[in-house]
């Protein structure tokens, strides 16, 4: 993987497993346009919710040249008790992303 990655964990613990299912994810995402510049992804478990577990927010953070993409949902919305389930949902609002972004610069070039 060229692509740089950073991965801040907040008010949890940082995990190995974690650390790894988003470095296959980052790599996945790399496929769709080789010069990402930067990835920096942050997983963040805010305070507890009175009626649900611990809910995991995830943010991403990506850098192309020409264009920057963040994803960054609602805690109360879009975020998920499964941490995984988290991480492949912003991985894959960013692979979306990603596809329109080289969609729209082979139709612009055209």
């Amino acid at each position: 993987m060229q692509l740089p990655l950073q991965i801040t964990f907040r008010d949890m613990e940082p995990s190995e497993a974690i650390s790894t299912a988003i470095r296959q994810k980052a790599e996945k995402l790399e496929a769709f346009h080789e010069h990402i510049t930067s990835c920096h992804v942050v997983i963040e478990t805010p305070h507890k919710h009175q009626h649900k577990g611990r809910i995991h927010h995830v943010k991403l953070h990506v850098m192309l040249p020409g264009r920057e993409i963040n994803i960054d949902r609602d805690p109360e919305r879009g975020d998920h008790e499964d941490v995984h389930v988290s991480i492949r949902d912003a991985f894959d609002a960013a692979v979306r992303q990603v596809k329109d972004h080289v969609s729209r610069q082979a139709s612009h070039h055209r």
